[in-house]
């Protein structure tokens, strides 16, 4: 049976994130910082001139999404004004489990400074809520369960490798290298199997990513096209609101050779 909504409330669990501004001064690099061993943002990325993408860097650096909301129809609008202004408190996660499952995050959406997309907040806002796909594999618990179990799992599976304090504790190397294990099915955890639990984290994960506006600036997405739509279809047309992006290299095919940057 699925856990019941709430677990894990608590005075330390409901406190709600606060996002720091970032500075968007020339040469300040990436604001805020994730301590010793961080990396920094993309360096070969331009930083972000105009509105806010994941640590301030992006293809699109003077492309702002929502400078084009007044366009939106009201009920869109609040909601993904909603999305930047009120990213909802931690309700779902006990603070040890959202200890590690934030640093999860941050790996997997290569979010290593601020500021980051709330990406946690947004899957737990979705757990604690009971909106769930509808779906899951035959041989796999509830998704609520299986979050909670690759919390406790990528702690165990840390210590297990000498960092007694878990996921979130580990080096970043570290924290890569077992989330890249983690992807290839090749971790063994009791009770859960790490392949079928990728594909449902992951699938979370993204989904809240890629919902938020800063992730849209990131990518040039133009928004909601209603009410207004889109006229220019064909290929390599663009809205007269839609920006060129200033970064020639293929986001993928070139990413081996740069490296994690």
């Amino acid at each position: 049976m699925p856990e019941p909504a709430g677990r894990g409330v608590g005075p330390e669990a409901v406190k709600e994130r606060r996002i720091p501004q970032p500075d968007a001064s020339p040469g300040s690099g990436t604001p805020g910082t994730r301590g010793a061993g961080s990396s920094a943002a993309p360096g070969w990325l331009p930083h972000q001139r105009r509105g806010t993408s994941p640590q301030m860097r992006g293809r699109y650096p003077d492309y702002d999404v929502l400078a084009e909301a007044q366009h939106w129809d009201e009920p869109t609008r609040a909601v993904v004004l909603a999305r930047v202004a009120s990213p909802p408190a931690i309700r779902f996660f006990n603070d040890v489990e959202a200890r590690a499952l934030r640093a999860f995050c941050d790996v997997v959406t290569a979010q290593e400074d601020e500021p980051r997309v709330p990406v946690l907040e947004m899957v737990d806002a979705k757990l604690y809520e009971g909106k769930l796909d509808g779906f899951r594999y035959h041989d796999m618990p509830a998704d609520t369960q299986t979050w909670c179990g690759v919390a406790d799992h990528l702690d165990r599976s840390a210590a297990a490798r000498g960092y007694a304090d878990g996921f979130a504790a580990a080096p970043l190397e570290a924290q890569r290298e077992l989330v890249q294990e983690f992807s290839e099915g090749k971790l063994h955890w009791e009770g859960l199997r790490s392949d079928r639990a990728w594909t449902v984290v992951m699938r979370a994960v993204v989904a809240a990513f890629y919902s938020h506006p800063w992730a849209w600036n990131e990518i040039g997405f133009g928004g909601p096209a209603y009410p207004r739509g889109f006229a220019r279809l064909a290929e390599g047309q663009r809205e007269h609101w839609e920006r060129a992006s200033e970064s020639a290299a293929a986001p993928m095919r070139d990413a081996p050779d740069r490296g994690r940057q």
